[in-house]
């Protein structure tokens, strides 16, 4: 099972020094990959319900701010070799889909073909309307971005008509790496697992237990039966986000199946930062691969 690290890059610790330390201090301890999330903006606010706390409520006041994640991993990129980079997770249907493909398609040049692009719906509707996109029908949005992502990514000329999307032929180059760049697919859904199985290189769970896994995944193992797909086609990837890992933890997520699991890494600065990593190392890492 691979350790990926979960790293919030905020207002408080967005700063080169900060990503010039988390790099190469990353690779030096042997994790497989960083994830950086997606806010483009927060509210002191609103009625939308966060799905992954009791009250729900986003986790940090609208000042905490978050960094777009194509932005800071172009940085990473820059400052490593080895590290996979991914989005945790990108709000596809906010975005233009045609830049996202150039972004995402770039990126994986400059890095050298290490980008995973994880996607999800979103779930702050004042976002949505702060970005003057519709919040309703914004699943099959996403699938039919999906669609053009990938035509962008694998095909010589894009074209695409859609319920909610066109685009007349057009050519987009230079072509990613990777052919096409891994999509993992958040969410918790039923519909996000069905997304997974007909789009997805993965599927991205947030804040489940390992206990928790096992009758999930026999979902995930029928919405991919559907299409014709097994567990052997995609990559499971699990976050517990901030839920503390209990001793047996790691050894339970990969008995339950969970091929990646990426782990909240919470630093300030250089200072804190080193120690952090270290610790994760230590009890995270080390017995990943015991």
């Amino acid at each position: 099972m691979d350790i990926g690290l979960f790293v919030p890059l905020t207002a408080f610790n967005a700063n080169a020094a900060f990503l010039r330390a988390l790099g190469p201090a990353v690779e030096e301890r042997g994790f497989e990959s960083i994830w950086l999330p997606e806010h483009v903006v927060l509210f002191d606010d609103y009625e939308s319900s966060y799905p992954y706390a009791e009250d729900g409520k986003f986790p940090g006041g609208a000042e905490t701010g978050i960094v777009d994640p194509l932005v800071g991993l172009t940085y990473l990129a820059a400052v490593t070799d080895r590290v996979r980079l991914g989005t945790g997770i990108l709000l596809l249907p906010q975005r233009n889909p045609v830049y996202t493909a150039k972004h995402v398609a770039d990126l994986d040049v400059l890095s050298g073909g290490r980008v995973d692009l994880g996607i999800g719906i979103g779930w702050l509707e004042e976002e949505f309307d702060a970005l003057n996109v519709p919040f309703a029908q914004r699943g099959k949005r996403t699938d039919e971005y999906l669609q053009i992502l990938r035509s962008f990514w694998t095909e010589p000329t894009s074209s695409f008509d859609g319920d909610l999307y066109a685009l007349r032929p057009a050519r987009m180059y230079p072509k990613p790496v990777q052919s096409p760049v891994p999509v993992h697919v958040g969410g918790e859904s039923r519909a996000a697992m069905r997304r997974a199985a007909r789009h997805g290189q993965g599927w991205f769970t947030f804040n489940r237990t390992p206990a928790e896994l096992p009758e999930v995944l026999s979902q995930l193992d029928e919405a991919l039966g559907a299409e014709g797909r097994t567990r052997a086609d995609i990559t499971v990837s699990a976050s517990p986000y901030f839920r503390p890992l209990e001793p047996g933890d790691v050894e339970a997520y990969a008995a339950a199946g969970v091929d990646r699991l990426i782990v909240m890494c919470l630093a300030f600065g250089p200072d804190d930062l080193l120690p952090t990593l270290d610790t994760l190392a230590e009890e995270v890492l080390e017995r990943a691969r015991a």
